[in-house]
């Protein structure tokens, strides 16, 4: 299975609850953090969430 390393590049301060929420069941709580997850349609749809404040490489 594929999966996504997920980068945290931008300040989670000025982000709606929802958006904050998501990076935090993501596992993204500091900036430069990179989390490991699985290729899922329920991950990319977290990642619609946060897109502006993440880098994601596949792999």
């Amino acid at each position: 299975m594929k999966t996504l390393e997920i980068t945290l590049k931008k300040s989670l301060i000025t982000t709606t609850p929802k958006q904050r929420k998501t990076a935090q069941a993501l596992g993204l709580t500091k900036i430069n953090k990179t989390v490991v997850k699985n290729d899922t349609d329920t991950t990319r749809g977290m990642l619609r969430v946060v897109a502006h404040l993440v880098d994601v490489v596949e792999k």
